[in-house]
């Protein structure tokens, strides 16, 4: 899995942290692979609004096309403890890591935004591999079994030579058929 887009910003505090979440996310990415693009955005003045802070967002790239990703972000000024930058860069890299682990076709935080494109699209059927689901996706199968009166059929894919990392999940549905009564027809 190439780590393709990686994203780390800083606004209104000093450019050097964005040096410090980059070394240390790369201490813990570089023992998987050697080619990782950190790129930098540091907002300063009027532009950067008023709350300082930092952050970092990864993405890696499958070699079969899927995106997952992890993002932290610092604590707002005021808010909860203070986090160091370096333990940002590494404590999102193993975010990063756990999400690879994962596996599927849609990371865990982007799970139920994948099944309800499928709960509307058209009435076929649809089918994604996830990952093992999340608390929150779980919750959001019953929330669409109770507005569109949806069931998913879901069956565990156990690890195997053909699927890497934890168990997986394949939810296949057949759609609501949703379309956008407010578009013009020509």
């Amino acid at each position: 899995t190439p780590l393709t887009a990686d994203c780390r910003y800083s606004v209104r505090v000093s450019p050097q942290m964005a040096n410090r979440i980059v070394d240390s996310a790369r201490s813990i990415l570089n023992k998987f692979i050697p080619d990782i693009y950190i790129y930098t955005d540091h907002m300063k003045g009027v532009s950067s609004g008023k709350s300082p802070g930092f952050g970092l967002s990864l993405v890696a790239e499958t070699t079969t096309g899927a995106f997952l990703s992890a993002e932290l972000a610092s604590n707002p000024q005021g808010q909860g403890a203070a986090v160091l930058p370096e333990d940002l860069g590494q404590n999102c890299a193993k975010l990063l890591l756990e999400e690879i682990y994962r596996g599927g076709c849609v990371d865990s935080t982007n799970q139920s935004l994948g099944l309800l494109l499928m709960t509307l699209g058209q009435q076929d059927v649809s089918k994604v591999l996830l990952g093992p689901l999340s608390p929150y996706t779980i919750e959001f199968l019953r929330h669409l079994k109770s507005f569109f009166q949806i069931m998913f059929k879901i069956e565990t894919k156990p690890c195997g030579e053909e699927l890497k990392g934890g168990d997986k999940v394949l939810l296949t549905c057949v759609g609501v058929g949703f379309s956008n009564l407010s578009k013009t027809l020509k």
